[in-house]
């Protein structure tokens, strides 16, 4: 009788292997890679299997080449608080975040359904005001809103869809489960990123990509002009869609131009663009030629200098009339902040309870808002255990982590809190998942987030996986690239 052949053991990763891996250590995080254990999870073996074969050298070598390729094509974001650098290329770490089939399908629901409620409460509030009237949002804090645009009020739009791209802030605890840290429906950038990161690790480790099921994420121009085309004037069969930009000045017009270039659109200015007869029309060498969708990338205040800032020399003037009478679609829709503001960002999960009729499929991180006295008392007796965050910043700035900052720099921010509840919220101080990053010459942890985008226009389609960002600094939560996060490309797979 033969004896039973020997199984052959399925290869090894981590500690047990000697590669790549061999001395990561997760810290006691949720790891991106490997969960709570100390071997990669199942979507993720492949990975660490071909991760494990390279050396820390080869890996720091095409690393290096990376960083100069992206210098070479110009991948770069603007700090305005460096005097002395204004530039920056955004720092890219080259070991992948994987994301499971079955992980992304809910975070792709979830993400649809935030986008639906918001929609849906923005024509609302400029519409009828039931949720006000219903006592589900109290009406001061839409009103009273920095956000909010009287100019909107009875203003139709194309599909009821104000918010045509949104950027969703999704994070992951130590529990391991994903949740909501705040909505971005004005002019969410980032996008660039996960298009540019996706074709850099194809061209600079073509053996780490090959012949694994990896979403693509290459259509995201193509897609966004197919949304922006859908909500064109009536009686347009071929609308011309434009983006328009701040100028070379603002920190994404990297991402301007390149989503220009995406779309086939051109890229223009206010300067580029005139309104006759409450139409909009671009300066070209051939003449005025009409506009009929514009996708802007500069704030509310500045796109009219008629309605908003007089002083702006960034937007158009008569913009809005021509916006009022149906002539040009913006993308995103004026007034959105409203939507997106972090106290509203609290009532989110009862909004889509009321407007969709649905339990909201990713929960928000507990919040509590400042303007009422419980959640005000609340967070001055726990100053140290939370996160606060003013409700018009972005970008990371004014954020208090509680638990990180001095005796000192808590009496200031609870002398800030006291004297303007009504500009703060707080949450509980999440301890943030973490992947594997090259830093220096090892492997180490580090706390990231994820950024999904969702384009709008009769439906909503979400682009797969979006933007992974990770904080750098040994030890850091803030994600931002303001204040020193990198990124990196993002696997969902199929």
């Amino acid at each position: 009788m033969k004896k039973a052949a020997k199984k052959r053991a399925a290869p090894k990763t981590g500690a047990a292997s000697g590669g790549l891996l061999s001395s990561y250590d997760t810290g006691g995080y949720w790891c991106e890679l490997q969960g709570h254990s100390h071997h990669a999870l199942a979507a993720s073996a492949e990975l660490a299997r071909r991760l494990d074969s390279f050396s820390i050298s080869e890996l720091k070598k095409r690393s290096n080449a990376a960083i100069r390729e992206f210098m070479t094509l110009g991948v770069t974001f603007t700090v305005y608080s460096n005097r002395d650098q204004v530039d920056r290329i955004l720092p890219f770490d080259v070991i992948p975040r994987v994301i499971p089939a079955v992980e992304w399908e809910r975070i792709e629901k979830g993400v649809i359904q935030r986008v639906a409620a918001m929609n849906a409460f923005l024509g609302d509030i400029y519409g009828k005001q039931r949720a006000i009237k219903d006592g589900i949002i109290p009406a001061d804090l839409v009103f009273g809103n920095a956000n909010y645009r009287k100019e909107m009020q009875d203003l139709s739009v194309p599909h009821g869809t104000y918010i045509h791209v949104c950027g969703t802030d999704i994070v992951r605890g130590k529990d391991g489960k994903f949740r909501v840290l705040e909505d971005n429906g004005r002019t969410p950038s980032g996008v660039s990123y996960v298009v540019e990161n996706r074709h850099l690790m194809q061209r600079a480790f073509p053996d780490l990509v090959q012949d694994l099921p990896i979403r693509p994420v290459s259509n995201y121009g193509q897609k966004l002009a197919e949304a922006l085309s859908q909500i064109a004037p009536p009686g347009v069969s071929d609308p011309q869609i434009v983006l328009l930009s701040p100028g070379s000045f603002n920190s994404a017009y990297f991402e301007h131009i390149f989503l220009a270039r995406e779309m086939g659109v051109p890229l223009v200015e206010g300067r580029d663009l005139v309104v006759e007869n409450d139409k909009v029309f671009m300066k070209t060498v051939g003449g005025m030629a009409p506009v009929h969708v514009i996708y802007r990338r500069l704030n509310d205040d500045a796109i009219d200098p008629e309605v908003f800032r007089p002083d702006s020399m960034l937007g158009v003037a008569g913009l809005m009339r021509a916006y009022r009478k149906g002539h040009v679609a913006l993308a995103n829709a004026v007034g959105t902040g409203v939507a997106d503001d972090k106290a509203v960002y609290a009532y989110l999960p009862r909004l889509i309870r009321y407007y969709l009729g649905e339990e909201a499929i990713i929960d928000n991180v507990e919040t509590h808002i400042c303007r009422e006295p419980e959640g005000l008392k609340f967070t001055l007796d726990r100053m140290d255990e939370l996160v606060v965050k003013p409700v018009g910043e972005s970008g990371g700035y004014g954020v208090v982590i509680g638990p990180r900052v001095s005796k000192r720099e808590l009496a200031e921010a609870r002398d800030k809190l006291t004297a303007n509840p009504s500009n703060f919220i707080s949450q509980p101080m999440i301890e943030l998942s973490v992947s594997p990053t090259l830093c220096g010459r090892t492997i180490e942890p580090r706390h990231v987030d994820l950024r999904p985008f969702a384009v709008t226009g009769q439906s909503t389609w979400v682009l797969p996986g979006g933007l992974t960002r990770v904080a750098l600094r040994k030890g850091s939560l803030i994600v931002n690239s303001s204040q020193g996060g990198g990124s990196k490309d993002t696997w969902v797979l199929g």
